[in-house]
């Protein structure tokens, strides 16, 4: 498992502006961005019984886990089952494909195709779903733009538009009423690297001292949809 530094800003729409010209200087964009530069980023995370991913960040529990589907573009075309460990700055990330209708069996809570999987992930997820009974928790939309760099294999993405589903937990359906989740004019900004963080795209960052390590899109959307959270967590 390959562990990668990840580092997360929230930042302004100047900022963004300023920041964006420098970088599109030497990245690279990403070859999976539309005509725009962009695309659109669904996840429906589970949580457990206890809820320990929501309550564990905000206890700031140095190693922790959560589970989420994620499509993008809302399509069915792509997929995956994602586990993130994070530990302190670090993290690393586990994927399996699903189907869709591997989704709404899940959604149904039909798990035996889990089970029967030979992929671990999907076996792991199995004793989660039934032993710690992780269900689903909340949708989470964002529309991301992502550069790359090769050095330091470096990914740096805005994400922009941060939305949570107020309705149910059907990930394809694109008619979920939604509202926004970060306050007006800010955005989302990530730095993920393997090996190293090059020193000029480190001074084009903002300074360490505005580093937002707390930036959690779960929590962020859980803690905007009240009338999930008090019945959940």
């Amino acid at each position: 498992m390959k562990y990668r530094h990840e580092l997360k800003y929230l930042i302004n729409h100047l900022d963004y502006s300023l920041i964006r010209t420098r970088l599109r200087g030497i990245l690279s964009a990403d070859s999976h961005a539309g005509e725009d530069g962009s695309y659109t980023v669904r996840s429906l995370y589970f949580d457990d019984y206890f809820n320990h991913a929501y309550h564990d960040k905000y206890a700031g529990v140095n190693k922790r886990s959560k589970y989420r589907i994620r499509i993008y573009n809302h399509s069915d075309h792509t997929i995956n089952l994602e586990k993130k460990v994070k530990l302190d700055h670090y993290n690393y990330k586990q994927v399996a494909s699903l189907t869709k209708d591997q989704v709404y069996d899940l959604l149904q809570g039909n798990y035996r195709f889990l089970l029967e999987s030979p992929n671990n992930l999907m076996r792991v997820f199995y004793h989660e779903c039934v032993t710690n009974m992780m269900r689903p928790r909340v949708i989470v939309d964002y529309d991301r733009e992502p550069y790359l760099f090769e050095a330091g294999d470096v990914r740096i993405t805005f994400d922009r538009n941060l939305r949570t589903g107020l309705a149910g937990f059907d990930i394809f359906d694109r008619s979920i009423p939604t509202i926004e989740t970060l306050d007006p004019g800010l955005l989302i900004l990530e730095v993920k690297f393997t090996e190293f963080l090059p020193e000029l795209i480190r001074k084009i960052l903002p300074p360490k001292a505005s580093e937002y390590a707390a930036v959690s899109k779960y929590i962020l959307c859980c803690d905007k949809a009240p009338y999930q959270r008090q019945s959940q967590f």
